[in-house]
């Protein structure tokens, strides 16, 4: 099980360069992944639920620049409210910079208002998300544009498509479109159960990973329980949200610290 870190970007006065801080930290502890929220236009500014003050793609971008083997994901983007063009540039972009170290989370969002704010269609987001998926798919894959324009640069491999949610139509995009489906909100029981589901809408070999929050109370000896527990469901990966920006890089640390001296 790879234990990664979602980072905090909750933050509009932080620097952002502290984030890069925390990714090399993170790297040099040893974790997996770093993971970026997104949120354009939150309706009550961001905190801990919304996240994703910095635009999380340029963002991981700063972060792939001081570190050399540490994976960068979004957990996740919000899809319909992203140009696939564009998107398929940026990512394929962040690629070139940071060869295999781009994870691309995918959702379709939940915050009717941040939709209405850009005015963006809310009831169509899961078709738009796949069809945004598939031209960035078709983009990547072969380089050619609509209309016969030419499309570069194109990733050496296929950028790892994370299909984050719990509810029935994200699991049928996982089983369509994902090379992992991430859970959020879920129990280890509640998460094997979705797994289980998954399995049976596809033959494709989809991997399952998780995402967790720093316990509020019990500190670290909670969280050590916890990814245990997490342990004995096998996810391939289990994400976990460090907590707000002060002190993040001791939390970090002592974690990587922890996890060294007993690995989960």
């Amino acid at each position: 099980m790879r234990i990664d870190l979602v980072l905090p970007s909750e933050s509009a006065t932080a620097d952002t360069r502290t984030v890069a801080d925390l990714g090399v930290t993170a790297e040099n502890h040893g974790f997996g992944a770093v993971w970026l929220p997104d949120h354009l236009l939150p309706p009550g500014g961001y905190n801990h639920t919304y996240g994703g003050v910095h635009e999380p793609l340029m963002t991981l971008a700063f972060v792939a620049a001081r570190t050399r083997r540490l994976l960068l994901g979004t957990s996740v983007l919000i899809t319909p409210l992203r140009e696939p063009i564009l998107l398929a540039k940026q990512t394929a972009t962040l690629d070139a910079l940071a060869p295999c170290r781009v994870l691309l989370g995918v959702g379709t969002g939940w915050e009717r208002s941040e939709f209405d704010a850009v005015g963006a269609e809310f009831t169509g987001r899961g078709s738009r998300t796949d069809e945004i998926l598939e031209t960035v798919r078709a983009l990547h894959a072969t380089g050619r544009g609509l209309g016969g324009g030419v499309f570069a640069p194109t990733p050496a491999r296929p950028i790892p498509l994370v299909v984050g949610g719990t509810s029935l139509p994200a699991l049928r995009r996982a089983a369509r479109f994902g090379d992992t489906w991430q859970a959020v909100a879920r129990t280890p029981d509640q998460f094997r159960a979705d797994r289980d589901r998954l399995r049976g809408l596809t033959d494709r070999d989809v991997s399952a990973g998780a995402r967790i929050a720093w316990p509020k109370n019990g500190g670290l000896p909670a969280l050590l329980t916890e990814i245990d527990r997490w342990r004995r469901v096998e996810p391939a990966h289990l994400a976990i949200w460090i907590g707000e920006l002060p002190h993040a890089a001791e939390r970090i640390a002592t974690l990587g610290t922890a996890l060294q001296q007993s690995p989960i």
